[in-house]
């Protein structure tokens, strides 16, 4: 019997490293939605700068999108970004005004608004580099925190400020959450910790790793109340492992987690590595997917 059983260790380790064995990260190209489209109405962005109170001493760019066919009157659903720069750049790796232009006029999403934060800066002024390269020195609190913090810092700041513009709805059916990174356990924080005001998500290679503390989720879901949250998760073999984690196997973790307790969930594994280049090529469909019955409660 030893033999048997040693052949059968040996080929287990065997396929144990061939599972390891890295694969080359796909590079993955936009689809027609992720592009302009001629005739297709295009929303206006506007920029801005926030001092928060709530997230004390902090300050940070934003964007807000409004779509073309806001009437002034009609409540838009709502959606927020994380690491902004990231998702409203129209040459960037996710081109949200773009895709958003193209399904709003399609009728595959609702009317929304986009607010795309940036992380906060501990500082009086903005650096003069932007996005990453500005390192933005109070992110990892914000986003990698599991506290509600950064929550209520959208709902009693950031939305009350967007809706001195624009109508917001106040149903969290349409109010979304989406991030990158730090930035999409960060979405999945705000979605958990109030359901009562955001309950759509999108994660895209999520850290649900022990940054700061974020390794547990998935096992607070296990042993949590259901709360009404869809969510959508997308990951990447090539993504990180290093000494907070291994960021695919915390994703698989989290979607075993969510199919466990049968939350309305969708999981997208790629080739690809820790950068927005799967999740932007898929975004439309990511969002095909979010708001797929979005027409059954428009308007409430």
């Amino acid at each position: 019997m030893i033999r048997p059983l040693l052949c059968l260790f040996s080929a287990a380790c065997l396929l144990t490293l061939a599972a390891e064995e890295p694969v080359k990260p796909t590079k993955y190209d936009f689809g027609p939605d992720s592009q302009r489209v001629d005739g297709v109405p295009q929303g206006k962005v506007t920029e801005g700068v926030w001092k928060s109170t709530v997230l004390a001493g902090t300050i940070r760019q934003y964007w807000v999108y409004i779509p073309a066919q806001y009437d002034g009157m009609t409540p838009c659903a709502v959606m927020v970004f994380q690491d902004g720069h990231a998702y409203v750049g129209e040459k960037g790796e996710h081109r949200v005004p773009t895709v958003f232009d193209n399904l709003i006029h399609k009728g595959e999403m609702p009317r929304t608004v986009g607010i795309f934060l940036n992380p906060g800066h501990k500082s009086e002024t903005l650096p003069e580099k932007k996005g990453w390269d500005g390192k933005p020195n109070n992110r990892s609190v914000e986003y990698d925190s599991l506290s509600g913090d950064y929550a209520k810092f959208l709902i009693d700041e950031i939305l009350p400020e967007v809706a001195k513009t624009v109508k917001l709805t106040s149903d969290p059916r349409n109010r979304a959450v989406c991030g990158i990174s730090s930035g999409g356990i960060c979405a999945w924080t705000v979605a958990w910790e109030r359901p009562d005001m955001f309950q759509k998500v999108v994660s895209h290679i999520g850290s649900f790793t022990n940054i700061r503390g974020g390794h547990v989720c998935h096992a607070l879901i296990r042993k949590s109340e259901n709360k009404p949250i869809r969510v959508f998760l997308q990951d990447g073999r090539n993504d990180l492992d290093n000494q907070h984690g291994n960021w695919p196997l915390a994703n698989l973790e989290m979607e075993a987690a969510l199919k466990f307790k049968k939350y309305d969930h969708q999981f997208v594994m790629g080739d690809g590595a820790h950068n927005g280049n799967h999740g932007g090529a898929i975004l439309p469909d990511s969002l095909r997917w979010l708001w797929r019955d979005w027409k059954d409660y428009a308007g409430k």
